[in-house]
């Protein structure tokens, strides 16, 4: 249905820009630029649905559905009878907000219809807007897009927008707020204004160093150690290019976590045949995910459910169970368990408490937790949690010391006793997996933001085996470079179409 509407809408906005009433000769001429219009609120019957536009028509069009009336106040909502301009049929009661360029969204004219929420409402206000002359439907991004063209959003300040509405856990809301707020930009912005003065400072000594008149101590800021003695007045110490160089290192060494928190950071829970991964996984993701029986060998594949656990996004994967001499259907299970356990970034080991004994606990003891749970987490970049399931099977007194055992904790998907100290563990591997969002220093939470951090450091790498000062100025020419483009300086076009392709239509 909502396609229909906006089908309608684009051949409205495709046909002769004609109005049958209240033509006035205030309208915009078609080549001052096209003002766009979306459904900005989320698709479906609703209270409310806002409809937005943007462009030097945004006022005519307002103006056009509501006359006689004039503009509004600015940033103040205004009750409005909102009629087709061409028949003059009412279509809606509505709250509009006018927000006169460049104080709004995206820079320009805007308007808000906050309408009521029924398809046949919707559908005749953005048929209204399609007819209006200068008007055509928004692109996937249109307004950010917008925004980002006139200064309103750096790219990185986009990205965390785009990150905040496709936001499902408390831990990406709280990564996306944080980027939004610019605090990835801002480092970049100051990272790239050293690499500036740096530049100016060996720029000068190449232009004028040998008027010397340049200040004592500027050269000794930003010059390489390599450029030959001969070259400079005074031996070097490049201070600001060498810390910037910490600071890089240290962000580029984050083990990709900013980008499992924005994606999804993989769980995968496995153990011997009957020790209850089925029934943590369904437990988990609170609905029945996988079949949970008595029988030995019943998950014979992979199964995989995305989850927010603990406040982080996570894909969940049950697994079957590690045993030998099962038939070829379930030894092709065992395999593809074998491959995720490589994959994952955390492991919830299982084993039966009530079983420890058996030849398939000891076996999966000797193997998988020998050899995992035997790593320091500076070590591995997976992490690892051992459960011992069912303990509502055990005596009162408890399991009793086992030796032999690393760290675990006690659990019974029967009762759920002990599911709260298992997701308080689980809370703390997550957040060494994807770092915690609400501390420390902004994440990286795409892959072009490595690359262009690697690529500044590379450049940084390359000034300081400089011995040549023209060699030396490019070098800082090319790291300044990327942390340009890293806020959307410059950047290529196909990437920006990329990035802005992620929004949906009427953001």
């Amino acid at each position: 249905m909502w396609r229909g509407l906006w089908t309608l809408a684009a051949r409205a906005a495709r046909g002769p820009h004609r109005l049958c009433r209240r033509q006035g000769s205030g309208a915009p001429a078609p080549s001052s630029g096209a003002t766009i219009f979306a459904l900005s609120s989320g698709q479906g019957r609703c209270g409310i649905a806002v409809i937005r536009t943007s462009g030097p028509a945004s006022g005519y069009a307002l103006r056009i559905l509501t006359a006689p009336r004039d503009l509004p106040a600015a940033r103040k909502a205004s009750l409005r009878l909102l009629s087709d301009p061409c028949s003059g049929e009412p279509l809606d009661r509505a709250l509009v907000l006018w927000f006169p360029g460049p104080r709004s969204f995206t820079g320009e004219d805007c308007v808000e219809f906050h309408v009521h929420g029924g398809p046949a409402v919707v559908s005749g206000i953005l048929q209204a807007l399609g007819s209006v002359p200068g008007l055509r439907p928004a692109e996937a991004g249109e307004f950010t897009r917008r925004a980002f063209a006139h200064g309103k959003l750096n790219l990185t300040e986009v990205e965390g927008l785009a990150d905040l509405i496709h936001a499902e856990t408390e831990a990406q809301r709280r990564q996306a707020l944080r980027q939004l707020d610019g605090e990835l930009g801002h480092l970049c912005r100051s990272w790239a204004r050293n690499l500036t003065k740096a530049l100016a400072h060996v720029e000068a000594y190449i232009d004028f160093g040998e008027d010397d008149n340049l200040e004592e101590g500027v050269l000794e800021q930003v010059l390489p150690h390599s450029l030959p003695s001969a070259c400079l007045p005074s031996p070097t110490a490049d201070i600001q290019v060498r810390e910037l160089e910490v600071a890089l290192g240290a962000h580029l060494q984050d083990a990709r976590r900013g980008q499992r928190l924005r994606s999804g950071a993989h769980v995968v829970v496995t153990g011997p045949p009957n020790a209850g991964k089925s029934s943590l996984v369904n437990l988990l993701s609170r609905k029945p995910v996988s079949i949970v029986s008595p029988e030995p060998g019943t998950t014979r594949d992979v199964l995989e459910t995305p989850v927010d656990l603990a406040g982080f996004p996570v894909l969940l994967s049950d697994t079957a169970g590690l045993r030998e001499g099962a038939g070829p259907v379930e030894q092709e299970g065992v395999r593809r368990a074998q491959e995720r356990l490589e994959q994952a970034d955390v492991i919830v080991a299982m084993l039966d408490a009530s079983d420890l004994a058996s030849p398939s606990s000891r076996n999966f003891l000797d193997t998988v937790v020998a050899t995992v749970g035997a790593q320091s987490p500076s070590e591995s970049s997976q992490r690892f949690v051992l459960v011992l399931n069912k303990s509502d099977l055990l005596p009162p007194e408890g399991p009793g010391p086992r030796p032999d055992l690393p760290p675990n904790l006690l659990l019974s998907c029967l009762t759920g006793e002990g599911l709260h100290s298992l997701l308080e563990a689980l809370r703390k591997e997550l957040a060494a997996v994807c770092g915690d969002p609400s501390t420390g220093s902004p994440l990286l939470t795409r892959a072009r933001h490595q690359h262009h951090l690697k690529g500044c450091l590379d450049a940084l790498g390359h000034y300081k085996q400089s011995k040549d000062l023209a060699l030396a100025a490019e070098a800082l020419r090319v790291a300044r470079g990327h942390l340009t483009c890293l806020t959307g300086g410059g950047g290529a076009e196909e990437i920006l179409d990329i990035i802005f392709r992620d929004f949906c239509v009427g953001k």
